[in-house]
């Protein structure tokens, strides 16, 4: 496991003396026939021997290593392109070692947390030869209640966090995602949301410190980075700018009990008058009170005929008693009882969101094995005017005639508008009723089975153009979406990034673009969505 925050600078000050200049001292062509695995040997320290960390296409436990954190299966076919190493790290100066070696043999380096990138760019590649830098060993979660803060590190994923925060305290808690199994390095530095962002903002607005290692191969943490960097791997992903370790994050206040609830509604049952007064009101609602509305498409009452299901999920930080009377004075159409109400702790609300049974033990946070995989696609999109009931109804029509596809709507408001555009990369605040995830899986392989589903969530996609931002059409950069643009990193980088750029940070993506070029001139932290350098 890596190394307990915070860091020392100590080590690697003298080992970046020594792995660099002894580097650089020699002409490239010297490794010319040098593999990468002798590479990282050659740069690591005896103190902390490498050689066990490292997995190539030889070693028996290769494709189970490679395989353990693919979380999307249309990149696990025969056909992917694999990478010629993977390496476990375990210490520090593993990373600084995969730098050195990287640069070296001019073989890119893929950097994976939790492996959830929706579209496989932490572990996949269209560019020729790369490497894994499989970052799931640095997994501590080390929280001080006192001064309600945690450094949490990048391979460590959500239910570790919430799990570690709930063992020393009822009423803390974190404002992140709702899938347990996500890494914290992708989520985090991708901007972060969760069912308290209407009370406390993304997870990145709650980032107070990290700890990076650069393309120099040296450990930064928030003063020696500089305030410039710090900003940019909050929200404008972390990959493009260096590998991250660790973030510093406050933690937030939670009551004892909180209160859930899960209810259907189908388009026989008037989900059009439930749907469209959610449109109206889950933005303005207290900011103690997160909806999620999810619509799919379900059988009807015939079962030879399908309908539109809706589904209202919800995490109030309150009581039954005070839920129920926001509920009657701002959404009565709902109809919410008090015996659709289950009251519970915070850290057992996460688990009801990812749709455990209730009673399921705190430790369940803890598992990296997902009870199933699928191929999956995923888009987003941002909107800020109420769609009316006709749009709702064609909208519905069109799911009912792709069938496989979800809709999720995440309310905004709240904190969400309060905090200023420029605060993070992030841009997607004020002005922004919701955002939308279309998601769709299937179970089959192949690809023209894939290509058969993509074009399904895309024809959605088209069918929604009417109702969401325009200029740019906005999109989030934790629901990667390869169809937005892909950078090829050769003489066009900056204008292909540009064109994924302004959609994912709008105003922001220049600023993005300004550090990255004074951080990492060489574009050697790149992948096909990362942040360009000013071209020459």
């Amino acid at each position: 496991m890596g190394t307990s925050f915070p860091y020392t600078k100590t080590l690697s000050l003298f080992s970046l003396q020594v792995l660099f200049i002894a580097s650089f001292a020699s002409p490239s062509k010297a490794f010319a026939n040098e593999t990468l695995s002798q590479c990282l040997i050659s740069y690591s320290h005896a103190s902390h021997p490498i050689i066990s960390a490292i997995y190539t296409p030889e070693n028996s436990s290769y494709s189970t290593v490679l395989q353990s954190y693919i979380r999307n299966l249309r990149f696990n076919a025969s056909n992917t392109p694999k990478p010629t190493l993977i390496l476990t790290a375990l210490h520090e100066s593993h990373v600084q070692a995969a730098i050195v070696c990287a640069q070296k043999l001019s073989v890119q380096m893929k950097i994976r947390s939790g492996g959830h990138d929706f579209e496989g760019i932490s572990y996949f590649s269209i560019s020729s030869p790369f490497f894994i830098l499989d970052m799931f060993n640095f997994r501590s979660v080390d929280v001080d209640i006192e001064a309600e803060t945690a450094w949490v590190q990048a391979g460590a994923i959500l239910g570790e966090v919430y799990y570690g925060i709930a063992a020393k305290s009822k009423v803390h808690g974190f404002p992140a995602g709702v899938c347990s199994m996500v890494g914290v390095g992708g989520h985090f530095s991708g901007g972060g949301y969760g069912n308290m962002m209407r009370k406390y903002g993304l997870s990145v607005d709650n980032i107070v410190d990290a700890s990076i290692i650069s393309a120099k191969g040296e450990i930064l943490d928030r003063e020696s980075m500089g305030e410039d960097l710090f900003w940019a791997i909050r929200g404008g992903g972390g990959a493009s700018f260096g590998v991250i370790l660790a973030y510093k994050i406050n933690l937030v206040h939670v009551p004892e009990m909180v209160t859930v609830f899960r209810i259907h509604r189908t388009w026989e049952q008037n989900a059009t008058e439930a749907v469209y007064k959610w449109e109206q009101v889950a933005h303005k609602l207290h900011e103690d009170l997160f909806i999620r509305l999810v619509m799919d498409v379900v059988t009807g009452k015939n079962a030879r005929e399908k309908t539109v299901r809706a589904t209202f999920v919800a995490l109030f930080l309150g009581d039954t008693r005070r839920l129920l009377s926001l509920m009657s004075d701002s959404f009565p159409e709902l109809g919410l009882r008090s015996s659709d109400c289950i009251e519970m702790s915070w850290v057992n609300s996460t688990l009801y969101w990812m749709n455990f049974s209730i009673g399921t033990p705190v430790d369940a946070l803890l598992s990296r094995s997902p009870h199933r995989l699928m191929h999956l696609k995923r888009k987003s999109d941002y909107v800020k005017q109420i769609i009316p009931k006709v749009g709702l109804q064609l909208i519905w029509k069109r799911m009912i005639e792709l069938e496989r596809l979800t809709l999720t709507f995440n309310p905004y408001g709240g904190q969400m508008s309060k905090i200023p555009t420029t605060k993070t990369p992030f841009p997607h605040r004020a002005g922004n009723l919701w955002k939308v995830q279309y998601a769709t899986n299937w179970h089959e392989d192949g690809d023209e089975v894939a290509r058969h589903y993509i074009e399904l969530t895309r024809k959605l996609y088209g069918y929604m153009t009417p109702f969401v931002s325009k200029n740019p059409r906005a999109a989030f950069l934790n629901y990667r979406d390869l169809d937005l643009g892909v950078n090829h990193n050769g003489d066009e980088s900056y204008e292909e990034g540009k064109v994924y750029g302004v959609k994912y940070f709008k105003g922001n993506f220049n600023r993005l673009v300004e550090i990255k070029t004074k951080v990492d001139p060489g574009n050697f932290f790149r992948n096909e969505q990362s942040i360009p350098v000013v071209p020459p």
